[in-house]
């Protein structure tokens, strides 16, 4: 019998209308934004209005580093919250958008998997609500008026081989890393080199998904630093005076989506930064809406726990003032086996290091072993045995083949443990010491590190950025999430490394440092055969291959 792709086992889900999804948390017809049948925004009223309401429990999904398939996080996310709704919990999901780049890539999609996906499936991975493209293109109209503002006499006196801000699309574009614009004479603009980024690398993504409301996003926007001038002074989005104007083209992107997953469960689907390259993290606004009208919610953060957790719980916890209560990191037999050089026990280090960094927090960790045809039950019982070791519970999670009724143990296990939180999570770092000596702690407490190596650019950034005022901000670093060490050849638990920091740049409008380490990119490239080979419609309008 043919294998059925996830698109297929989504066609056949029984979507109920999303004003019936809304009903289900207390929203009324005049409190969304239709966007079809089964998609809607909601309107910031409607969050408004909804402030003072008790938050319900958070629930951290996380993972140790994936092979490049991914180790099915979005799928155990979406099946806990059916495993938690069929034990009798209100329950919203949070997720962040797919992009198109892994789309069109390796990945083909970002919406879970089997029975426990997000719908519609289709129009979630390609354009959704369009937020993306507001992105995009609020993104570019800072590129085009600051090279505009160049070619108009540059009364700012920006240095033009010192402008900061990059354009952005949502692709995987390695050609475009590195570009010369303004080529053609005088009439076509000032030439000069320019560079661009995937869309979810943008600050404006950043800002996006950790901005209250629509102020804190202009107030936010007007504070990006985007050039230096011939003084060695920054220019921000202020000093060309287009803050508003960015705002505009951000005005629906910033409310959050509606839609629901394979049994029902209401999901917000907003904002989508990367984890390796960017924050990992669904928008704020979001997570506080979801956490408003329901008694627990379930979100995840990209990649590894080394790259998502470390970031959700030290940048948007921070910002947002969230209080996780239970963090689920998600493993498989192939994961393991990978970073174990095809042995079990091996692997099992790495596991063990991100159990270790969650207990950091002083968050209590359960172990989800989601489940694949090819699993013997002597490999998912030396799993077991060793989460016992560490006194971490774990749960088999069939979600892929069985929907939430695939995830009652790891339900009742995360309900166990949110019940049992003492509420002391704190940040593995205060923000009032340097630049550098956050990122060492990161470096030699996550990643496990015996130090760290800071190229001469990069202690030139830290150097001029301490100097502009910016010392007491968090650090987003980008670094590769298929190891523990900046270096994706060193799997399971690497030892006896230090991490290179080539470059540092400065997000002032989303309030972070952006750190690059080892070979990491902004702009991914496609790999020899994309999905995109893939993909199609039929003539019925419907997509295939995705």
């Amino acid at each position: 019998m043919k294998k059925m792709t996830n698109l297929e086992i989504s066609r056949k889900a029984k979507l109920m209308p999303i004003k019936k999804i809304a009903e289900k948390i207390g929203l009324k017809e005049n409190e969304i934004e239709l966007y079809g049948d089964y998609k809607a925004k909601i309107k910031f009223e409607a969050i408004k209005k909804r402030e003072q309401n008790q938050d319900g429990n958070l629930i951290l999904v996380t993972a140790t580093n994936p092979t490049k398939y991914g180790e099915g996080k979005t799928t155990i996310t979406v099946g806990l919250s059916q495993g938690l709704a069929k034990i009798g919990k209100k329950v919203m999901i949070c997720l962040r958008e797919p992009s198109l780049g892994p789309v069109f890539g390796i990945k083909g999609g970002a919406t879970g998997g089997g029975l426990s996906q997000v719908h519609p499936v289709d129009e979630i991975n390609l354009h959704f609500t369009g937020d993306f493209h507001a992105i995009t293109s609020a993104n570019n109209l800072i590129s085009a008026v600051l090279d505009n503002h160049l070619h108009f006499g540059n009364s700012l006196e920006i240095d033009p081989t010192r402008v900061l801000w990059h354009r952005v699309i949502d692709m995987n574009d390695r050609s475009l890393r590195n570009v010369i614009i303004g080529l053609g004479g005088k009439s076509q603009g000032v030439p000069r080199e320019d560079h661009f980024d995937i869309t979810v690398a943008s600050e404006i993504m950043a800002i996006l998904c950790l901005s209250k409301d629509l102020n804190d996003l202009k107030e936010r926007v007007s504070q990006i630093i985007v050039a230096v001038n011939k003084k060695g002074e920054p220019v921000r989005v202020k000093d060309l005076k287009i803050e508003g104007s960015v705002a505009a083209l951000l005005k629906d992107a910033i409310k959050p989506n509606l839609v629901q997953s394979t049994e029902g469960v209401p999901a917000l689907i907003h904002g989508g930064p990367f984890a390796n390259i960017a924050h990992g993290c669904n928008s704020l606004i979001a997570t506080k809406t979801a956490l408003k009208m329901s008694d627990y919610v379930v979100t995840e953060a990209g990649f590894g726990a080394d790259l998502g957790a470390e970031k959700f719980l030290d940048i948007k916890a921070r910002i947002g003032s969230l209080k996780p209560k239970a963090v689920v990191v998600v493993t498989t037999v192939r994961a393991l086996k990978y970073h174990g050089e095809g042995l079990l026990t091996k692997g099992l280090e790495n596991l063990g290091k991100h159990i270790e960094n969650i207990k950091k927090y002083h968050l209590n960790p359960v172990v989800a072993i989601n489940i694949f045809p090819e699993d013997t039950k002597e490999e998912i019982k030396e799993i077991k045995k060793y989460t016992e070791s560490q006194d971490v519970k774990s749960a088999e999670a069939r979600v892929f083949t069985q929907g939430g009724e695939g995830a009652i143990e790891l339900a009742k296990y995360v309900v166990e443990t949110v019940e049992n939180d003492k509420g002391n999570f704190q940040s593995l770092y205060p923000l009032n010491i340097s630049l550098k000596e956050k990122i060492e702690i990161i470096a030699k407490e996550i990643y496990g590190a015996d130090g760290v190596n800071f190229s001469d650019l990069a202690n030139k950034q830290i150097e001029k950025f301490e100097s502009w005022g910016y010392k007491e901000l968090p650090v987003c670093m980008a670094k590769t999430q298929y190891s523990l060490s900046d270096n994706p050849v060193f799997l399971g638990r690497p030892k006896n490394f230090k991490i290179t920091i080539k470059e540092v740049r400065l997000s002032a409008g989303a309030g972070f440092f952006v750190v690059l380490t080892g070979e990491i990119m902004t702009m991914p490239g496609l790999p020899k055969v994309p999905q995109a080979e893939a993909i199609n419609i039929n003539d019925k309008g419907e997509i295939i291959g995705m």
